[in-house]
């Protein structure tokens, strides 16, 4: 698409902020940001991985703030929830959270931020027709990460799919949509 890397959503709002304290705000505001949407959780009966806000947060932090402030950010988010912060889905927290069936899902939010932030930074997201495959691929690196976590848990490929993978198409498709929408109306909102 692009060769050289554009400025991220982030610079362009805040052009003169010094960058070192622009910094600072923008890693803290994604971490808090990911944090906030970890408290949008529905659980489901049949699987141990809720549906929640987060995966829309972390491609939201990636996009908005390049790859890497939006991977400072997931890192630092998972640093606070280990920590002890509630920061994890339902307000959890700690090390042990992420041994648990969602550990791999945290962890591949970190890939995914800088995964999204590294294709945003080429432009992708400012195109509406291209918009959709920095999130996308974004879902991909989650899932990649998550569901391979669960099926060492699991011992089960199979049923690490049917349980963390599959229940949430649907609902990953509409988030990754509507962040593809909401990024090009942005970019045309501060051109």
């Amino acid at each position: 698409m692009y060769t050289t890397l554009a400025p991220t959503l982030s610079a362009r709002l805040f052009p003169k902020v010094s960058r070192l304290l622009r910094d600072v705000i923008l890693i803290l505001s994604g971490s808090l940001l990911v944090a906030a949407f970890a408290h949008i959780r529905i659980p489901l009966p049949f699987t141990p991985v809720p549906i929640t806000g987060q995966t829309f947060a972390v491609l939201l932090v990636g996009a908005t703030l390049g790859s890497r402030r939006g991977t400072a950010s997931l890192l630092l988010y998972l640093a606070a929830g280990i920590a002890g912060l509630p920061f994890f889905a339902g307000g959890e927290r700690g090390l042990a959270y992420l041994t648990g069936p969602t550990g791999g899902y945290l962890l591949g939010f970190v890939l995914a931020a800088w995964l999204v932030g590294r294709l945003t930074e080429q432009g992708y997201e400012r195109d509406p027709r291209t918009a959709l495959l920095p999130f996308l691929a974004g879902e991909i690196a989650i899932y990649l990460v998550g569901v391979s976590w669960l099926a060492i848990l699991l011992n089960d490929l199979g049923e690490a799919l049917a349980l963390g993978f599959l229940p949430f198409i649907a609902g990953d498709i509409l988030k990754m949509v509507v962040a593809a929408m909401l990024l090009p109306a942005a970019w045309k909102l501060v051109e």
